[in-house]
C-alpha cells in the first residue's frame, strides 16, 4: 500500500488532537462542576474559581498544536505528502507522547484544580497557592509537548 506512510503520520496527528482533546474536556468538566458549586454559593468568586476551570485546557491545545505541526511536516497543509512507511511511523511514535501524557495529564490536572477550588471556596485568599497545584501537574503537559515537538521537528530532516 503505498499511501501507508501518510496514514500512520495522519493517525499520530489525530491521536495527539484527539486523546488531549479527550482529556481537556473531561478536565474543565470536572473543575466546573466543582466551580459551578462555588459561584451558587458565592458569586464573586466566579473570577477566581474559573481561572482554575480552565487550567486542564491547556492540553487540548498543545494536541491540536503537535497535530498542526505534524500536518505541516508531512505535507498535508501544503506542499508533497509522499512519506515513507518508516516515516509515518515515527510521526505516529512523535505524537503518542503529546497523545497520551495530554489525556492524563488534564484529568489529573483537573483533580488539582478542583482541590483548588475547594480551598478557594474557603479561603479566597489563597488563590496564589491553589494555582500551584494545578500547575505543578501541567509541567508534564509542557514536558510531553517539548518531546513531540523535538521528535517530529527531528524526522523531517531523514532520509529514510
Amino acid at each position: 500500500m503505498e499511501n501507508l506512510g501518510i496514514i500512520f503520520a495522519l493517525l499520530g496527528a489525530s491521536l495527539a488532537a484527539l486523546m488531549a482533546g479527550i482529556g481537556s474536556a473531561i478536565g474543565v468538566g470536572m473543575a466546573g462542576e466543582a466551580a459551578a458549586g462555588v459561584v451558587t454559593e458565592d458569586p464573586g468568586k466566579f473570577g477566581k474559581v474559573l481561572i482554575l476551570q480552565l487550567l486542564p485546557g491547556t492540553q487540548g491545545i498543545y494536541g491540536l498544536l503537535i497535530a498542526f505541526i505534524t500536518l505541516s511536516q508531512i505535507g498535508i497543509l501544503g506542499g508533497s505528502s509522499d512519506i515513507s512507511v518508516a516515516k509515518g511511523l515515527l510521526y505516529l511514535a512523535a505524537c503518542l507522547p503529546m497523545a497520551f501524557v495530554g489525556l492524563w495529564s488534564a484529568v489529573k490536572q483537573a483533580r488539582a484544580s478542583v482541590a483548588g477550588i475547594q480551598l478557594v471556596s474557603k479561603r479566597p485568599d489563597q488563590m496564589g497557592k491553589s494555582m500551584i497545584f494545578p500547575a505543578m501537574v501541567e509541567t508534564y503537559a509542557i514536558l510531553a509537548l517539548l518531546i513531540s515537538i523535538l521528535s517530529i521537528n527531528g524526522i523531517g530532516g531523514l532520509n529514510i
